[in-house]
């Protein structure tokens, strides 16, 4: 089902009980409806997620240097060993989706008109472990085919011999390797589309309804299918501002990283109807 959008954010009742938003009603099954989506609306999520930052500096901060260390850490082991480069890669994997689902956690509670605390934050996780295990171990499963999909192409299409790592750029963008930037460019883009269809709104949707990793991942799936010019704004958006953070030692996560966290569980809210949850004392 699709409906038609009010508000892109699609806040939570203000007259309901703060802290009974945050605890999912299961007593009656409700389907999974779905919003049409504008182009405007990526950029509103960012203006969201901004605002986020604003609100809860310290914990966007202590996100922030998480993701920044992944970063540099990532870095230096390319540059040293990359031979480890993909195993760390999928150790990030691991990692990123339950630092992600803090940052949603905050968002998730200051739209309930809830403090945001990161003790909070850091556990929020715990009682949703078998379903995000599930949907992490997907993603880590085509993480490691993409890998390996890379190796193969690699090995079929590079013509110059296996580049240093001082020399990747030079040797991948050489005239003789044009076969191989555009077989690379289309097996990984077939496995990113594939990572991001499947995690675009189901972890933040783990989080609020505490469902489970199939139903997230499909429903995450159809929203890209029923809005896929937004999506692939998105998207865009998210792989323009990171590309950009990259820069001077990955500085700009600091910022980049908070705010793409929190931007996405606004992209979520809007993207799928909010349960109907119970009066307060009913």
């Amino acid at each position: 089902m699709t409906a038609t959008p009010s508000d892109s954010s699609n806040p939570l009742p203000a007259s309901a009980d703060p802290a009974q938003q945050l605890a999912p009603d299961t007593s009656v099954a409700q389907p999974v409806t779905l919003q049409r989506l504008g182009l405007a609306d990526p950029f509103r999520w960012l203006a969201r997620g901004l605002q986020d930052v604003r609100a809860a500096p310290g914990i966007a901060l202590f996100y922030g240097v998480c993701f920044w260390c992944m970063a540099l850490v990532l870095g230096w082991v390319f540059r040293t060993r990359p031979e480890y480069t993909m195993s760390l890669a999928s150790g990030c994997l691991l990692v990123g989706p339950f630092l992600a689902m803090g940052l949603y956690d905050t968002s998730r509670r200051r739209e309930a008109g809830l403090k945001p605390e990161l003790s909070e934050s850091l556990t929020c996780w715990d009682s949703h472990m078998g379903s995000m295990g599930m949907l992490v171990l997907v993603l880590v499963v085509l993480e490691l085919l993409w890998g390996r999909a890379s190796l193969v192409v690699f090995a079929v299409f590079f013509n110059t011999g296996m580049p240093s790592t001082t020399g990747v750029l030079q040797a991948v963008f050489s005239p003789q390797n044009w076969s191989f930037v555009a077989v690379y460019l289309v097996v990984g883009g077939v496995f990113a589309a594939l990572v991001f269809s499947t995690s675009v709104v189901s972890i933040p949707m783990i989080l609020d309804r505490d469902t489970d990793a199939l139903t997230a991942g499909i429903t995450s799936m159809r929203v890209v299918l029923e809005n896929p010019l937004v999506m692939l704004l998105w998207g865009a958006l998210i792989t323009t501002i990171v590309v950009f953070s990259l820069w001077f030692w990955g500085i700009g996560l600091l910022v980049a990283g908070p705010v793409l966290g929190f931007a996405s569980w606004h992209a979520y809210r809007a993207s799928v109807i909010p349960l109907q949850r119970p009066p307060a004392g009913a």
